[in-house]
């Protein structure tokens, strides 16, 4: 078996991570998840995954316990990596001792095996509004839209933006600045007649395009963002999904 491997369904809404080298638990797990629109990426080895989960933001991940000491390990990692902390985390447990260790180590779900249908049917469908809800959280939108930015000791500079997220956003522009620089950013999203203006630090530059973390907004442009973000993902999804996540964001 290789040790990463991905199948995806035409449309899916994430990717979850499968860490197993069982051939029937990924067959089962892939089959389900691929119906509720998720992608999965299979690693073999407990010890390659944590260099995904480092590089890659996963929607979920699912660590079989049969992997030994080092699916423990890799549970407790999952928890203290910036990229997954908030993750959905599936553990497979073969006893109730098991079981007991996973949640401890922090898994939000247990599959017990033997992995029948029903069983993984019902785990998931319980998961799906906190993974609807992580997705729409790190959801980048491409948008490309004019944007201006300034320092107090700088005239407005001019650039466009490369896409956005309830957390920030990237721009093209004619000038670089280091990361930790603080701005100001203002835009006018499509579909709004009001500037979105927000204090900002510059991430991370190359060749003229910036990343920016947006450091303070007030209650209502968080709000409007969110819900703009919300309909332009939900326009992304299968039918079948949207319909899902449609009633998640009118709660």
């Amino acid at each position: 078996m290789s040790n990463v491997r991905t199948s995806a369904p035409s449309a899916s809404i994430c990717t979850a991570l499968l860490v197993s080298n069982d051939a029937n638990t990924i067959q089962r797990l892939s089959e389900s998840m691929q119906q509720l629109a998720i992608s999965t990426e299979v690693c073999a080895e407990a010890d390659t995954a944590p260099r995904l989960i480092s590089r890659r933001q996963f929607g979920a991940i699912v660590v079989d316990l049969q992997l030994g000491d080092r699916a423990r390990t890799l549970l407790r990692k999952v928890r203290s990596s910036p990229s997954s902390r908030t993750a959905v985390v599936f553990a497979i447990s073969d006893s109730d001792s098991e079981t007991a260790v996973a949640f401890k180590d922090g898994s939000n779900f247990v599959l017990r095996k033997p992995l029948s249908k029903s069983a993984i049917e019902q785990s998931l469908r319980a998961a799906y509004g906190l993974i609807l809800r992580e997705q729409r959280r790190y959801f980048r939108c491409s948008i490309d839209i004019p944007v201006e930015f300034r320092r107090l000791e700088m005239e407005v500079a001019q650039g466009r933006s490369v896409n956005i997220s309830e957390g920030g956003i990237a721009i093209i522009a004619t000038i670089s600045l280091k990361p930790g620089v603080e701005v100001q950013i203002q835009f006018t999203l499509p579909g709004h007649d009001f500037e979105f203006v927000a204090k900002s630090a510059i991430c991370w530059c190359n060749e003229g395009h910036m990343g920016l973390r947006f450091m303070s907004l007030s209650l209502a442009l968080q709000y409007n963002l969110r819900e703009w973000l919300s309909r332009r993902l939900e326009q992304s999804l299968p039918d079948s999904v949207a319909a899902k996540f449609r009633s998640l964001r009118l709660r």
